[in-house]
């Protein structure tokens, strides 16, 4: 049973070898300054990819040892995750155990990689723009690093086009909070309280600083139907 397994697997990922060039659906260049990545299958969006794409790369490179930091699978842990982003620009583990590899080995790239980590996030960023996850987990590598002006345009961008997602707009909260643009978050927790969010945390934290002020109800219809205004238009643009 092992031995037909790892042949299952031999055969899968010889396939995705030869097909490579098949499945490049389109490229995913570097910025200038940033090197090259040196994948020869994919790029992916990580949202979209088939279970099988994810499967043959995070099977073989990002296992849970590699994602722990615990246990590397093919060599440097650098290599595997550098891998990884290499084949799926915007994934969104990936570049976050990236991070922690590069403050536990204090070095940037990271052994094995192929560039900084802000050069995979600009490629993740450039590869899927509407990815506003992964835009997120910048603006927080950005204000983990004193960027605020930075940080606020991302985020500013995230808010603005995740108007209909009562989650981006509590997590775009949360991010002002680390920036201690205290007004703002008290102002993104209001717009998704409005939409329906439930969880508390953001009310929590500024509650603990003395900034939590209950909307009023008027602000909660008015935000409501700025959301609904939103998701409308969105609607009701015409599909690419």
């Amino acid at each position: 049973m092992i031995h037909a397994s790892r042949a299952a697997l031999a055969v899968a990922i010889g396939v995705a070898a030869l097909s490579a060039a098949a499945q490049i659906q389109r490229l995913a260049p570097a910025p200038p300054g940033c090197g090259e990545t040196h994948n020869t299958y994919g790029p992916f969006d990580y949202r979209t990819a088939q279970q099988s794409q994810r499967w043959i790369v995070e099977i073989a490179h990002f296992t849970h040892g590699v994602e722990t930091l615990t246990k590397g699978a093919t060599g440097p842990f650098g290599g595997d995750i550098g891998y990884t982003l290499a084949v799926f620009p915007n994934h969104p583990r990936a570049i976050q155990t990236l991070e922690r590899l590069v403050e536990k080995q204090k070095a940037d790239p990271a052994p094995g990689t192929d560039m900084t980590v802000e050069c995979y996030y600009a490629r993740g960023i450039a590869f899927a723009p509407d990815d506003l996850v992964f835009r997120m987990f910048y603006v927080s590598y950005l204000i983990r690093r004193n960027r605020p002006d930075e940080a606020r345009k991302f985020l500013d961008y995230a808010a603005e086009k995740g108007a209909e997602s009562p989650l981006t707009q509590f997590n775009a909260g949360m991010l002002f909070f680390d920036m201690k643009d205290y007004d703002r978050a008290l102002a993104q927790a209001h717009r998704a309280i409005a939409m329906g969010m439930t969880r508390t945390e953001l009310r929590d934290r500024l509650k603990a600083v003395g900034r939590w002020k209950d909307p009023e109800p008027v602000e909660v219809l008015d935000a409501a139907a700025s959301a609904a205004q939103s998701a409308s238009a969105v609607a009701s643009q015409p599909s690419r």
